[in-house]
C-alpha cells in the first residue's frame, strides 16, 4: 500500500495507461475511410487495422496475471507500456496497410496487458477496506476511453492526418513508463521453478483469436457462407473446449479458471459480459446512426457522447465510497441496467427530424448506466477472492467485458443488416404507382425538378431517385431504431438475473445463522 503524493502519482499513471489503450479501440474507427484511401487499400482490408488490436487485446488480457507473474509485475508493466508505445510510433510510419495491422497487432498486445495488470496495482496501491473505491477510479479509463476515442480521431483527421491518432501516444505512453520505473514499487518474478504451460498459451492464442476473427469478420464475409469463418469456428470451439480441459487439468495453469468456483465471479463475469455487449454496442451504433441518418461529421458526434461521459467521470469515485461504505453494489447495477435500458427505449422513438437536444437525456442515461455498472461490478468480481486471486479474477473479469463488446458489436451489426432487409421490403411494398401518397409526392418532386430547369422526362428520373433515397433514409432509420430496442430489451432482461443473485446472497446468510440449543 502507498499514501500521500506517491499514491496519488500512481493513481495518475494507472488511469492515463488505461485511457490511452481504451481509447485506442474506438479512435481509428472514425479514420478507416481517410487510411483506406492515404494507403491504396479497399474498406474492408483496411478494417483490418480495428480487427488486430481487438484479437491482441482479448489474446493477451487472460495471460497477464501469468506473465506478470513470471517476468515481475513492476517489469512486465513498464515492458507493456514501451511496447504500446512503440508500436504505436511504427503504426505512424507505416506506409503500407500489412504493415500498419502488424504494428497494430503488437500494440493492440502491449495495450491489452495494461488493463489488467493496471487493475491489480491500483488494488495494491488501495488498502482492501478501500478496494470499492480503487474499483471506482479504474473505472474512470473504461468509461472515458472508448467514449472521446471517436471525439479524438474526428479531431485530429479534420485537422491533421491520420497518422497522428498514433503520434499522441507517444508522450503520453513515455510519461507513464517513466513515472511507472521511478514510483512503482519494485516486484520480483517468481522463482518457483514452475514449468511455463506452453500448451495452455497455444490453446488460449488458437481459441480466443480464432473465435475473434470471426466475430470481427463474420458479418463482411457473410459469417459461415465464408469457408474460412466456418473453419476458425470450428477451430475455436475444440481450442477452448482443450484449453478448459487442460488448464483444469495441470497444477499451474497459465489462466487460473478454479477461481471461477467463486459464485459472485462467476455471475459478475456474466453480467460484465453483458456490460460489455451493451456499452460497446451503443458506442458502435450510435455514431452510425447520428452520422448516416441525421448527417453529424465524426467531431460532432463524439462531443455529444462527452457530457454523458463526463458525468459518468464524475460520480464514478463517490460509487466507490458509497460501496466502500456498505452499500450493495447489486443495487447499483439494477440502476445502471434500468438506466442503459432507457438509453435504448428513448433512441428507439427517434425521427428524421430529430435534433441534437432530444439525444441530450438518453445520452446522460448511458454515461450514468456505464458508471453505475462498471464501478460495481467490478468491485464485486474480486469481493470474496483472496489477495493472490485478484489479478486472475481481474484478468478474466476484463477478458469477458472485451468479449462482450466483441459479440455485441458482431450481433448488432449482423441484426442491423438483417433489418434493413426486412425494413426495405416493408416500406417498398407501399411505394407502389397505384399508391396515392406515391403519386402525390411524385408529382410534387416532378413539379420542384421541373421548376429548377429540368424537362419533364429527367424530372421523373429524377423523382424516382429521390423517391429511393427517402425509402433508403427511412429504412436506415427503422433498422437504426430496432437495434436499440433490442438493446434496451437485453438491458431489462438483466435485472431479474440480478434480483436473484441478491435472494441468493439473503438466503446463504441466512443459512449460516446459527439456532441456539432449545435445551
Amino acid at each position: 500500500m502507498e499514501t500521500g503524493f506517491r499514491k496519488w502519482i500512481i493513481v495518475i499513471t494507472i488511469i492515463t495507461s488505461t485511457i490511452i489503450e481504451l481509447i485506442d479501440t474506438t479512435i481509428v474507427n472514425v479514420s478507416i475511410n481517410t487510411m483506406s484511401g492515404n494507403l491504396g487499400a479497399s474498406l474492408e482490408d483496411t478494417a483490418w487495422v480495428i480487427t488486430s488490436y481487438a484479437i491482441a487485446n482479448v489474446i493477451i488480457i487472460p495471460m497477464t496475471s501469468f506473465l506478470a507473474e513470471k517476468i515481475g509485475r513492476k517489469q512486465y508493466y513498464i515492458g507493456s507500456i514501451l511496447l504500446f508505445t512503440l508500436a504505436s510510433a511504427m503504426c505512424g510510419f507505416s506506409d503500407n496497410l500489412w504493415e500498419l495491422v502488424a504494428f497494430r497487432f503488437l500494440q493492440g498486445i502491449g495495450g491489452g496487458a495494461l488493463l489488467s495488470t493496471s487493475q491489480s496495482i491500483l488494488f495494491e496501491t488501495f488498502p482492501a477496506k478501500e478496494r470499492a473505491t480503487a474499483s471506482g477510479i479504474f473505472s474512470l479509463g473504461i468509461i472515458i476511453g472508448p467514449s472521446i476515442g471517436p471525439v479524438m480521431g474526428g479531431y485530429i483527421v479534420d485537422n491533421l492526418s491520420w497518422q497522428w491518432i498514433f503520434y499522441v501516444n507517444i508522450p503520453i505512453g513515455i510519461a507513464a513508463a517513466l513515472l511507472s520505473y521511478i514510483y512503482l514499487k519494485p516486484s520480483k518474478k517468481s522463482t518457483d521453478g514452475r514449468s511455463i504451460d506452453w500448451l495452455g498459451i497455444f490453446l488460449l492464442t488458437i481459441g480466443v483469436g480464432s473465435l475473434q476473427v470471426v466475430l470481427e469478420r463474420g458479418q463482411t464475409d457473410d459469417w459461415f457462407a465464408a469457408t474460412y469463418i466456418l473453419v476458425l469456428s470450428i477451430i475455436s470451439a475444440l481450442s477452448i473446449a482443450i484449453l478448459i480441459w487442460w488448464e483444469l487439468r495441470i497444477p499451474f495453469p497459465v489462466i487460473n479458471l478454479r477461481v471461477l468456483k467463486s459464485t459472485t465471479l462467476s455471475i459478475s463475469a456474466i453480467m460484465t459480459f453483458v456490460l460489455g455487449f451493451g456499452l460497446f454496442s451503443n458506442v458502435f451504433v450510435f455514431p452510425l446512426f447520428s452520422q448516416r441518418i441525421i448527417g453529424y461529421s465524426a467531431f460532432q458526434t463524439g462531443t455529444m457522447l462527452l457530457p454523458g461521459t463526463l458525468m459518468a467521470a464524475m460520480i464514478s469515485p463517490f460509487l466507490g465510497k458509497m460501496l466502500q461504505s456498505g452499500l450493495r453494489p447489486q443495487y447499483l447495477i439494477i440502476l445502471g441496467f434500468g438506466l442503459s435500458a432507457a438509453f435504448g427505449y428513448i433512441m428507439s422513438g427517434s425521427n428524421l427530424a430529430t435534433g441534437g437536444a432530444y439525444f441530450f437525456i438518453p445520452l446522460i442515461f448511458r454515461g450514468l448506466s456505464a458508471a453505475l455498472l462498471i464501478v460495481p461490478l467490478t468491485a464485486l468480481a474480486v469481493s470474496e477472492l483472496k489477495p493472490a486471486e485478484i489479478p486472475q479474477g481481474a484478468a478474466l473479469n476484463n477478458m469477458m467485458r472485451q468479449m462482450g463488446g466483441s459479440f455485441g458489436i458482431a450481433l448488432i451489426n449482423t441484426y442491423i443488416a438483417h433489418r434493413e432487409a426486412a425494413n426495405r421490403t416493408a416500406l417498398i411494398t407501399h411505394v407502389t404507382a397505384s399508391d396515392p401518397q406515391t403519386i402525390m409526392r411524385q408529382q410534387s418532386l416532378i413539379q420542384n425538378f421541373m421548376a429548377h430547369g429540368s424537362n419533364y422526362l429527367r424530372a421523373m428520373q429524377q423523382s424516382i431517385g429521390a423517391l429511393e433515397n427517402i425509402v433508403v433514409r427511412q429504412t436506415f432509420l427503422l433498422s437504426y431504431m430496432d437495434a436499440f430496442l433490442l438493446l434496451a430489451i437485453l438491458n431489462a432482461c438483466c435485472i431479474p438475473l440480478v434480483i436473484v443473485t441478491i435472494k441468493k446472497r439473503k438466503e446463504v446468510k441466512a443459512a449460516k445463522v446459527v439456532v441456539p440449543d432449545a435445551h
